[in-house]
Protein backbone atom coordinates (compact mmCIF):
# COMPACT_ATOMS: atom_id res chain seq x y z
CA UNK A 1 0.00 0.00 0.00
CA UNK A 2 1.69 3.36 -0.96
CA UNK A 3 0.67 6.14 1.56
CA UNK A 4 0.69 9.45 0.27
CA UNK A 5 0.93 11.25 3.15
CA UNK A 6 4.09 9.21 4.15
CA UNK A 7 5.99 11.29 0.69
CA UNK A 8 4.40 14.42 2.45
CA UNK A 9 6.26 14.25 5.73
CA UNK A 10 9.36 12.93 4.62
CA UNK A 11 9.18 16.53 2.09
CA UNK A 12 8.53 18.45 5.24
CA UNK A 13 11.46 17.44 7.08
CA UNK A 14 13.61 17.98 4.19
CA UNK A 15 12.42 21.47 3.78
CA UNK A 16 12.45 22.36 7.64
CA UNK A 17 15.68 23.60 8.17
CA UNK A 18 14.90 26.15 5.54
CA UNK A 19 11.87 27.34 7.36
CA UNK A 20 13.94 27.58 11.01
CA UNK A 21 16.18 30.00 9.28
CA UNK A 22 13.45 31.64 7.63
CA UNK A 23 11.79 32.11 10.99
CA UNK A 24 14.92 33.38 12.86
CA UNK A 25 15.35 36.37 10.33
CA UNK A 26 11.94 37.02 11.43
CA UNK A 27 12.40 37.40 15.12
CA UNK A 28 11.67 33.78 16.00
CA UNK A 29 13.55 32.17 18.47
CA UNK A 30 14.26 28.30 18.44
CA UNK A 31 14.84 25.89 21.53
CA UNK A 32 16.61 23.29 21.12
CA UNK A 33 16.64 20.18 23.77
CA UNK A 34 17.53 16.85 24.65
CA UNK A 35 17.27 14.25 27.12
CA UNK A 36 13.66 13.02 28.17
CA UNK A 37 11.88 15.30 30.79
CA UNK A 38 11.29 18.73 29.07
CA UNK A 39 7.79 19.58 28.95
CA UNK A 40 7.41 20.86 24.83
CA UNK A 41 4.13 22.56 25.99
CA UNK A 42 5.78 25.18 27.91
CA UNK A 43 8.30 26.15 24.77
CA UNK A 44 5.68 25.90 22.42
CA UNK A 45 3.25 28.34 24.63
CA UNK A 46 5.84 31.10 24.83
CA UNK A 47 5.82 31.20 21.22
CA UNK A 48 9.54 29.39 21.29
CA UNK A 49 10.09 26.51 18.67
CA UNK A 50 10.89 23.93 19.74
CA UNK A 51 13.35 21.16 18.71
CA UNK A 52 14.21 18.21 20.01
CA UNK A 53 17.95 17.49 18.92
CA UNK A 54 20.79 14.22 18.74
CA UNK A 55 21.75 11.60 16.21
CA UNK A 56 23.24 8.06 16.24
CA UNK A 57 24.84 5.54 14.50
CA UNK A 58 27.97 7.74 13.48
CA UNK A 59 31.21 6.57 14.99
CA UNK A 60 33.13 9.74 13.34
CA UNK A 61 31.09 12.02 15.60
CA UNK A 62 31.71 9.52 18.56
CA UNK A 63 35.47 10.02 17.75
CA UNK A 64 35.02 14.05 17.76
CA UNK A 65 32.92 13.89 21.11
CA UNK A 66 35.36 11.79 23.04
CA UNK A 67 37.93 14.67 22.42
CA UNK A 68 35.82 16.69 25.28
CA UNK A 69 34.01 14.18 27.31
CA UNK A 70 35.37 10.75 28.65
CA UNK A 71 35.14 7.73 26.51
CA UNK A 72 33.19 5.95 29.20
CA UNK A 73 30.25 7.73 28.94
CA UNK A 74 27.84 5.45 26.06
CA UNK A 75 28.26 6.54 22.61
CA UNK A 76 25.09 8.40 22.20
CA UNK A 77 26.22 11.09 24.83
CA UNK A 78 29.91 11.28 22.98
CA UNK A 79 28.27 11.83 19.75
CA UNK A 80 25.93 14.57 20.86
CA UNK A 81 28.82 16.07 21.88
CA UNK A 82 30.38 15.44 18.45
CA UNK A 83 27.29 17.05 16.87
CA UNK A 84 28.28 20.31 18.70
CA UNK A 85 31.67 20.28 18.31
CA UNK A 86 31.45 19.38 14.58
CA UNK A 87 28.43 22.81 14.25
CA UNK A 88 26.99 21.07 11.26
CA UNK A 89 23.70 19.72 12.26
CA UNK A 90 21.15 22.64 11.18
CA UNK A 91 19.17 21.94 14.05
CA UNK A 92 21.95 22.52 16.37
CA UNK A 93 23.17 25.65 14.03
CA UNK A 94 19.77 26.79 14.71
CA UNK A 95 18.89 26.34 17.92
CA UNK A 96 19.41 30.13 20.43
CA UNK A 97 19.39 28.21 23.61
CA UNK A 98 19.45 23.89 24.67
CA UNK A 99 17.57 22.95 27.03
CA UNK A 100 18.54 19.91 29.73
CA UNK A 101 16.75 17.74 32.24
CA UNK A 102 18.78 15.72 34.20
CA UNK A 103 17.12 12.71 34.08
CA UNK A 104 20.05 10.78 32.58
CA UNK A 105 23.04 12.21 34.27
CA UNK A 106 25.68 11.25 31.19
CA UNK A 107 23.70 13.32 29.02
CA UNK A 108 23.25 16.04 31.47
CA UNK A 109 27.27 16.19 31.80
CA UNK A 110 26.95 17.33 28.05
CA UNK A 111 25.49 20.40 28.96
CA UNK A 112 28.08 21.10 31.16
CA UNK A 113 30.59 20.03 28.47
CA UNK A 114 28.85 22.23 25.42
CA UNK A 115 28.53 25.28 27.73
CA UNK A 116 32.33 25.15 28.61
CA UNK A 117 33.94 24.35 25.42
CA UNK A 118 31.40 25.60 22.75
CA UNK A 119 29.54 28.58 24.87
CA UNK A 120 26.62 27.02 23.80
CA UNK A 121 23.48 28.86 26.14
CA UNK A 122 22.03 26.18 28.01
CA UNK A 123 19.07 26.05 30.74
CA UNK A 124 18.86 22.73 32.83
CA UNK A 125 15.94 21.24 34.66
CA UNK A 126 16.45 19.50 37.51
CA UNK A 127 14.47 16.19 37.67
CA UNK A 128 14.72 14.02 41.47
CA UNK A 129 16.03 10.10 42.00
CA UNK A 130 12.88 9.81 44.40
CA UNK A 131 10.48 10.82 42.13
CA UNK A 132 7.94 8.85 43.53
CA UNK A 133 8.44 10.79 46.69
CA UNK A 134 6.00 13.50 47.74
CA UNK A 135 9.28 15.43 48.24
CA UNK A 136 10.41 14.46 45.43
CA UNK A 137 7.50 15.56 43.59
CA UNK A 138 7.50 19.15 45.30
CA UNK A 139 11.22 19.36 43.60
CA UNK A 140 10.27 18.68 40.78
CA UNK A 141 7.68 21.58 40.45
CA UNK A 142 9.65 24.11 41.98
CA UNK A 143 12.31 23.06 39.19
CA UNK A 144 10.11 23.66 36.27
CA UNK A 145 8.57 26.92 37.91
CA UNK A 146 11.99 28.03 37.90
CA UNK A 147 12.48 26.51 34.63
CA UNK A 148 9.99 27.90 32.82
CA UNK A 149 10.78 31.79 34.61
CA UNK A 150 13.53 31.59 33.07
CA UNK A 151 12.15 30.39 29.44
CA UNK A 152 10.34 33.22 29.82
CA UNK A 153 13.43 35.90 29.96
CA UNK A 154 14.59 34.56 27.42
CA UNK A 155 11.55 34.32 25.38
CA UNK A 156 10.59 38.04 26.57
CA UNK A 157 7.00 37.28 27.34
CA UNK A 158 5.15 35.36 30.67
CA UNK A 159 3.19 32.02 29.91
CA UNK A 160 -0.28 32.98 29.04
CA UNK A 161 -3.21 30.58 30.75
CA UNK A 162 -4.95 30.84 27.62
CA UNK A 163 -2.01 29.40 25.18
CA UNK A 164 -0.78 26.90 27.34
CA UNK A 165 -4.55 25.31 27.54
CA UNK A 166 -4.04 25.46 23.74
CA UNK A 167 -0.46 23.88 23.79
CA UNK A 168 -1.64 21.24 25.46
CA UNK A 169 -4.37 20.46 23.48
CA UNK A 170 -2.01 20.17 20.81
CA UNK A 171 0.37 17.86 22.66
CA UNK A 172 -2.35 15.25 23.68
CA UNK A 173 -3.54 15.01 20.06
CA UNK A 174 0.21 14.08 19.06
CA UNK A 175 -0.01 11.28 21.55
CA UNK A 176 -3.23 10.43 20.57
CA UNK A 177 -2.50 10.00 17.47
CA UNK A 178 0.67 8.93 17.22
CA UNK A 179 -0.98 6.12 19.80
CA UNK A 180 -3.39 5.01 17.03
CA UNK A 181 -0.58 4.82 14.76
CA UNK A 182 1.31 2.06 16.41
CA UNK A 183 -2.12 -0.05 16.52
CA UNK A 184 -1.83 0.18 12.90
CA UNK A 185 2.04 -0.96 12.58
CA UNK A 186 0.53 -3.69 14.67
CA UNK A 187 -1.70 -5.76 12.74
CA UNK A 188 -1.82 -8.80 10.90
CA UNK A 189 -1.61 -7.36 7.40
CA UNK A 190 0.21 -4.08 8.41
CA UNK A 191 -0.43 -1.36 6.17
CA UNK A 192 2.48 0.61 7.74
CA UNK A 193 5.62 -1.48 9.00
CA UNK A 194 6.71 -0.55 12.61
CA UNK A 195 10.20 1.27 11.06
CA UNK A 196 8.07 3.94 9.15
CA UNK A 197 5.97 5.04 12.57
CA UNK A 198 9.73 5.28 14.11
CA UNK A 199 10.54 8.08 11.65
CA UNK A 200 7.60 9.85 12.10
CA UNK A 201 8.21 9.79 15.75
CA UNK A 202 11.11 11.49 15.31
CA UNK A 203 10.00 14.00 12.35
CA UNK A 204 8.30 14.97 15.24
CA UNK A 205 11.50 16.10 16.57
CA UNK A 206 11.23 18.69 14.23
CA UNK A 207 8.56 20.17 12.21
CA UNK A 208 6.13 22.77 13.24
CA UNK A 209 3.70 20.84 15.72
CA UNK A 210 0.46 22.24 14.37
CA UNK A 211 1.41 20.86 11.14
CA UNK A 212 3.28 17.51 12.32
CA UNK A 213 -0.48 16.97 14.17
CA UNK A 214 -2.18 17.78 10.70
CA UNK A 215 -0.12 15.34 8.91
CA UNK A 216 -0.75 12.51 11.78
CA UNK A 217 -4.26 13.02 10.81
CA UNK A 218 -3.63 13.03 7.09
CA UNK A 219 -2.18 9.82 7.70
CA UNK A 220 -4.60 8.32 9.60
CA UNK A 221 -7.50 9.05 7.85
CA UNK A 222 -5.66 7.62 5.00
CA UNK A 223 -5.01 4.69 6.99
CA UNK A 224 -8.55 4.38 7.80
CA UNK A 225 -10.20 4.87 4.38
CA UNK A 226 -7.42 2.27 2.70
CA UNK A 227 -7.73 -0.84 5.87
CA UNK A 228 -10.72 0.51 8.24
CA UNK A 229 -9.97 0.25 11.87
CA UNK A 230 -7.16 -1.20 13.39
CA UNK A 231 -7.75 -4.61 14.57
CA UNK A 232 -5.00 -7.59 15.81
CA UNK A 233 -6.63 -10.39 14.64
CA UNK A 234 -5.01 -13.76 14.21
CA UNK A 235 -1.72 -14.21 14.11
CA UNK A 236 0.19 -15.07 10.90
CA UNK A 237 3.72 -16.40 12.18
CA UNK A 238 5.86 -13.60 11.93
CA UNK A 239 8.63 -13.58 14.98
CA UNK A 240 6.87 -10.16 16.56
CA UNK A 241 9.22 -8.08 18.54
CA UNK A 242 9.58 -5.68 20.49
CA UNK A 243 12.55 -3.42 21.29
CA UNK A 244 13.46 -2.01 24.80
CA UNK A 245 15.71 -0.41 26.42
CA UNK A 246 18.73 2.18 25.49
CA UNK A 247 17.83 5.17 23.12
CA UNK A 248 17.86 4.59 19.20
CA UNK A 249 17.83 8.05 18.18
CA UNK A 250 17.63 8.91 14.38
CA UNK A 251 20.37 7.73 12.39
CA UNK A 252 21.06 4.80 14.51
CA UNK A 253 19.54 1.89 12.16
CA UNK A 254 22.32 -0.55 12.59
CA UNK A 255 20.01 -2.95 15.23
CA UNK A 256 16.46 -2.24 13.13
CA UNK A 257 18.01 -3.09 10.11
CA UNK A 258 19.60 -6.48 11.54
CA UNK A 259 16.50 -7.76 12.79
CA UNK A 260 14.85 -6.91 9.62
CA UNK A 261 17.40 -8.84 7.48
CA UNK A 262 16.92 -12.00 9.77
CA UNK A 263 12.98 -12.05 8.96
CA UNK A 264 12.23 -10.42 12.48
CA UNK A 265 9.32 -8.08 12.70
CA UNK A 266 8.86 -5.41 15.14
CA UNK A 267 5.93 -4.61 16.12
CA UNK A 268 6.32 -1.94 19.09
CA UNK A 269 9.28 -0.38 21.31
CA UNK A 270 8.70 1.42 24.95
CA UNK A 271 12.01 4.04 23.77
CA UNK A 272 11.91 7.11 24.74
CA UNK A 273 12.81 8.07 21.22
CA UNK A 274 9.51 6.18 20.24
CA UNK A 275 6.05 5.65 21.96
CA UNK A 276 7.11 6.22 25.59
CA UNK A 277 7.22 10.27 25.48
CA UNK A 278 3.32 9.90 24.54
CA UNK A 279 2.05 7.02 27.28
CA UNK A 280 0.44 8.68 30.08
CA UNK A 281 0.69 12.21 30.01
CA UNK A 282 -2.12 13.02 32.60
CA UNK A 283 -1.92 16.90 32.52
CA UNK A 284 -5.05 17.85 34.89
CA UNK A 285 -5.05 20.91 35.06
CA UNK A 286 -3.46 24.17 32.77
CA UNK A 287 -0.65 25.18 35.10
CA UNK A 288 3.23 24.52 35.83
CA UNK A 289 1.93 22.64 38.88
CA UNK A 290 -0.21 20.56 36.53
CA UNK A 291 2.61 19.41 34.04
CA UNK A 292 5.01 18.68 37.09
CA UNK A 293 2.56 15.99 38.30
CA UNK A 294 2.15 14.63 34.77
CA UNK A 295 5.67 14.30 33.83
CA UNK A 296 6.87 13.30 36.71
CA UNK A 297 4.14 10.67 37.60
CA UNK A 298 3.98 9.00 33.87
CA UNK A 299 6.22 5.85 33.28
CA UNK A 300 9.51 6.80 34.55
CA UNK A 301 12.84 6.57 32.37
CA UNK A 302 15.29 3.58 33.78
CA UNK A 303 17.82 6.24 34.85
CA UNK A 304 15.36 6.93 38.19
CA UNK A 305 15.83 3.91 40.03
CA UNK A 306 12.84 1.95 41.71
CA UNK A 307 13.74 -0.53 43.78
CA UNK A 308 9.99 -2.06 44.14
CA UNK A 309 9.80 -4.64 40.85
CA UNK A 310 6.20 -5.57 41.90
CA UNK A 311 5.02 -1.44 41.56
CA UNK A 312 7.66 -0.55 38.91
CA UNK A 313 5.89 1.13 36.20
CA UNK A 314 8.17 0.93 33.56
CA UNK A 315 7.81 -3.06 33.35
CA UNK A 316 4.35 -2.73 33.96
CA UNK A 317 4.20 -0.45 31.49
CA UNK A 318 6.43 -2.99 29.25
CA UNK A 319 4.47 -5.81 30.08
CA UNK A 320 1.10 -4.37 28.82
CA UNK A 321 3.06 -3.24 25.39
CA UNK A 322 4.07 -6.74 24.90
CA UNK A 323 -0.12 -7.68 25.07
CA UNK A 324 -1.10 -4.66 22.94
CA UNK A 325 1.27 -5.44 20.59
CA UNK A 326 0.68 -9.15 20.37
CA UNK A 327 4.82 -9.22 20.98
CA UNK A 328 6.15 -12.79 21.21
CA UNK A 329 9.84 -11.91 22.12
CA UNK A 330 11.45 -8.47 23.47
CA UNK A 331 14.96 -7.61 21.91
CA UNK A 332 16.60 -5.15 24.88
CA UNK A 333 19.08 -3.08 23.77
CA UNK A 334 21.91 -1.28 25.38
CA UNK A 335 24.61 0.95 24.41
CA UNK A 336 27.59 -0.35 26.07
CA UNK A 337 28.23 2.38 29.19
CA UNK A 338 24.47 3.07 29.73
CA UNK A 339 24.34 1.82 33.01
CA UNK A 340 20.76 2.91 33.70
CA UNK A 341 19.37 0.12 31.30
CA UNK A 342 22.42 -2.18 31.32
CA UNK A 343 22.02 -2.86 35.23
CA UNK A 344 18.31 -3.49 34.57
CA UNK A 345 18.86 -6.02 31.51
CA UNK A 346 18.41 -8.87 34.13
CA UNK A 347 15.67 -7.78 36.48
CA UNK A 348 13.11 -7.52 33.10
CA UNK A 349 14.42 -10.56 31.73
CA UNK A 350 13.27 -12.24 34.97
CA UNK A 351 9.93 -10.55 35.23
CA UNK A 352 9.47 -11.35 31.33
CA UNK A 353 10.61 -15.13 32.28
CA UNK A 354 7.58 -15.26 34.67
CA UNK A 355 5.32 -13.92 31.36
CA UNK A 356 7.07 -16.49 29.14
CA UNK A 357 8.38 -13.97 26.92
CA UNK A 358 11.57 -14.64 25.83
CA UNK A 359 14.04 -11.43 25.88
CA UNK A 360 17.79 -11.21 24.05
CA UNK A 361 19.86 -8.76 25.52
CA UNK A 362 22.13 -6.81 22.21
CA UNK A 363 24.76 -4.79 24.29
CA UNK A 364 26.45 -2.96 21.41
CA UNK A 365 27.60 0.76 20.37
CA UNK A 366 27.66 2.47 16.83
CA UNK A 367 31.06 0.83 15.33
CA UNK A 368 30.42 -1.88 12.74
CA UNK A 369 32.64 -4.56 13.97
CA UNK A 370 29.45 -6.05 15.83
CA UNK A 371 27.31 -6.58 13.17
CA UNK A 372 27.67 -10.23 12.26
CA UNK A 373 28.19 -11.23 16.10
CA UNK A 374 24.50 -9.84 16.57
CA UNK A 375 23.24 -10.73 13.41
CA UNK A 376 23.95 -14.71 14.24
CA UNK A 377 22.32 -13.57 18.24
CA UNK A 378 19.15 -11.93 16.59
CA UNK A 379 18.73 -14.67 14.03
CA UNK A 380 18.96 -17.17 16.66
CA UNK A 381 16.15 -15.31 18.61
CA UNK A 382 13.93 -15.01 16.02
CA UNK A 383 14.06 -19.11 15.39
CA UNK A 384 13.54 -19.76 18.56
CA UNK A 385 10.40 -17.65 18.60
CA UNK A 386 9.37 -19.33 15.47
CA UNK A 387 10.09 -22.60 16.40
CA UNK A 388 7.55 -21.52 19.64
CA UNK A 389 5.38 -20.47 17.43
CA UNK A 390 5.20 -23.89 16.12
CA UNK A 391 4.79 -25.77 19.02
CA UNK A 392 2.00 -24.07 20.25
CA UNK A 393 0.41 -24.01 17.36
CA UNK A 394 0.07 -27.68 17.23
CA UNK A 395 -0.66 -28.29 21.01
Amino acid sequence: MVLETLEKINQAVKERPRELVKAREKGAKVAGWFNYNIPEEIIYALGLIPIRLGTGGDDRLVEIGARYISTKNCVYTRELVGLFARNQDPYIINSDIVAVDATCLQTYRVAEVIKHYFKVNTLILGVPKHFSEPEGQEYFRKELQSFTRKLEVFAGTELNSNKLSESIKLYNDIRKSLKQLYKYQAIEHQPIKWREVFDIVHAGFYLDREKYLSLLQELLTELKEKHGEPVIGNLNGDARILISGSIIPPGDTKLINIIEQVGGRIVGDDLWSGLNPSLDVNIREASIKGIAGAYINRVPHAALPFLDLETDRRLKNLKQLIRDHRAQGVLYHTLRYCDAFSFKAGETKNVLKVEGVPLLEIHTEYAGSDVEAIRTRAEAFVELIRNKNILENEA
